[in-house]
């Protein structure tokens, strides 16, 4: 059976289709006596999301999102969106490491709208994706931000199942992100692979490595001195293969870039930057989700 066919049990029978999902995801976020409950959520299959759990205290609630069809195909159309309302704190992240497969002709895409209001807080931490080679795939992420919110977003993909040998040689890759301020824009990141050689082994692209990472702390200014501690917190990670990462400070807030071939590498020096962030400017230290590994390849 081929990576992108769906099968359907009926009657005892087995029958083959191609028709592509169209997963929708919901999740409002309300503060209520001292504590961050889903309001409302609303789930369209594959999307799914697990209860929600408190591991921190009543303040934040952690909410894990499955996609429960085991991988994104040509064709498919998911949309996720998050309402967090005032004075909320979430952390939202994803059960498993995500898998697009080669693309059967068609292009798929996933759309994700976030809003975040006055003195909520987001953390969107999703697991790894993993982007077959022959992938054809766009995700856009859009996010408004009110004044005095703020957001933690990070995004690891790995070109091609490197632990098989594999490169991203076909297909493309796409991710399109906005975060928006009362019309303005406080931050706006497009980035684009096309597979091939060129771009996968060449300078101007992967050089030769699997992994592309981005994190970005959005909504209230980071100086100087942490940017450098940020930066400096790289020394402490265990050097795996030919990581390189980069740290820029943003109007309201800094970006964080790696460029390498381990996940841990990567996940690591994440989540010492989370960590710091979190102490910095939310006075607690950070919360393992309990769904994610505690190592991967």
């Amino acid at each position: 059976m081929g990576e992108n066919e769906r099968v359907i049990v009926v009657n005892s029978a087995i029958a083959h289709t191609d028709s592509s999902w169209k997963g929708r995801l919901e999740l409002i976020y309300r503060a209520r006596e001292g504590q961050t409950q889903v309001y409302c959520a609303h789930a369209k299959a594959p999307l799914k999301v697990q209860r929600p759990f408190y591991p921190e205290g009543p303040q934040i609630c952690h909410s894990v999102i499955l996609h429960t069809a085991g991988g994104i195909v040509g064709g498919d159309r998911l949309s996720q969106s998050f309402h967090l309302e005032a004075n909320t704190h979430a952390l939202v992240t994803t059960a498993a490491a995500a898998k697009v497969y080669r693309s059967n002709g068609r292009e798929a895409r996933q759309t994700i709208n976030i809003q975040v209001d006055a003195g909520a807080c987001l953390e969107w931490l999703p697991q790894e994706s993993i982007i077959f080679n022959g992938a054809v795939y766009r995700q856009d992420l859009r996010v408004e931000l009110a004044p005095g919110s703020r957001m933690l977003l990070w995004e690891i993909n790995r070109f091609g199942r490197s632990a098989r040998g594999e490169k991203f040689l076909q297909g493309q890759w796409r991710s399109h992100a906005e975060v928006w301020q009362e019309g303005r824009p406080l931050w706006i990141d497009r980035q684009m692979l096309e597979g091939g050689t060129a771009m996968v082994d060449g300078p101007h692209g992967l050089g030769g490595r699997a992994i592309a990472g981005t994190l970005a702390w959005i909504g209230e200014p980071v100086s100087r001195d942490r940017v450098e501690q940020i930066r400096r917190l790289w020394d402490g990670v265990p050097q795996m293969g030919t990581g390189e990462i980069g740290v820029t400070r943003l109007p309201q807030g800094v970006l964080c870039r790696y460029c390498g071939s381990s996940t841990p590498q990567v996940r690591n020096w994440f989540a010492q930057v989370w960590d710091s962030l979190r102490l910095s400017f939310l006075g607690r230290p950070s919360s393992v989700p309990r769904v994610w590994p505690l190592s991967s390849g």
